[in-house]
C-alpha cells in the first residue's frame, strides 16, 4: 500500500534525524562528544545547517534522541513469561536492556553524560535530574513493579532503582569486558542482596 504524501514526508524526516543522528555520533568518536559541531555535521551530510535545527535545537537534544534509545529497548516486547518471572530478574532484564542499547557507543554515552553534569552546563542540569527520574519511572513499569505511585513501597522502590542504575552505570562507564561481564556481575550482585529487602516490602 503506497504511502499518503504525510506519511512520505514523516518517513522523509524521520529518516533525516537517524542521519543526523548517526554523523553525530560517527564524529564523536574521532573528535570526543565535546568536538561535535552541528554544522559540520549539516556539512558533513551535505544539508544546510537549518535542516539540523529543523530535528535537533542543540547537542544536547541529539544526546536525548540517543538516549531515547535505551528507554526503547527497556520497553521493547519481553520474553514469554516474563510476569512470572521475579521481580529481580526483571528488573536485571530491563536494565541490562538499557545497557545493551547503548553499549555500541558506550565511550560517546559516558562522554555525553559528563557533558550534561559539567559544572558550566547548568542549563542540563535540571533536565539531567529529569530524565534520571524518567528513567527509573519507565523501568519501574517495564519491569511490572505494581506498587501505586505515591505510596511507601513504590518510594522505597525508587529510591532503591535510581541508586542501582547509578551505581551501575559508573561500572559500566568503564567495563572493558567482552559481552560487558563485569556490569552484568556487578548488576546481579547488587539485585541478589537487595532481594531480602525486596520481599520485605512485599515485591
Amino acid at each position: 500500500m503506497a504511502m499518503t504524501p504525510i506519511q512520505h514526508e514523516a518517513a522523509t524526516d524521520d529518516l533525516l534525524a537517524e542521519r543526523i543522528l548517526a554523523q553525530a555520533l560517527a564524529m564523536a568518536e574521532e573528535t570526543g562528544w565535546e568536538g561535535v559541531e552541528l554544522t559540520r555535521v549539516a556539512a558533513a551530510l551535505e544539508i544546510p545547517a537549518a535542516a539540523v535545527l529543523d530535528h535537533y535545537r542543540d547537542l544536547d537534544a541529539v544526546a536525548n534522541a540517543w538516549f531515547m534509545r535505551g528507554w526503547c529497548a527497556m520497553l521493547a516486547e519481553k520474553p514469554e513469561g516474563f510476569a512470572d518471572w521475579a521481580a529481580r530478574e526483571r528488573i536485571e532484564h530491563c536494565l541490562l536492556a538499557w545497557f545493551d542499547a547503548l553499549a555500541p557507543r558506550r565511550r560517546v554515552t559516558v562522554e555525553m553524560l559528563r557533558s550534561k553534569a559539567h559544572p558550566p552546563h547548568l542549563h542540563t542540569w535540571v533536565p539531567m535530574v529529569f530524565d534520571l527520574s524518567r528513567t527509573v519511572q519507565w523501568l519501574r513499569e517495564a519491569a511490572m513493579l505494581e506498587a501505586p505511585y505515591g505510596t511507601r513501597r513504590a518510594q522505597a522502590e525508587e529510591i532503591g532503582l535510581t541508586a542501582l542504575f547509578v551505581a551501575t552505570l559508573r561500572v559500566w562507564a568503564n567495563d572493558e569486558t567482552p559481552g560487558q561481564q563485569e556490569t552484568r556481575r556487578y548488576l546481579g550482585k547488587r539485585l541478589r542482596h537487595a532481594e531480602g529487602l525486596m520481599r520485605r516490602l512485599g515485591g
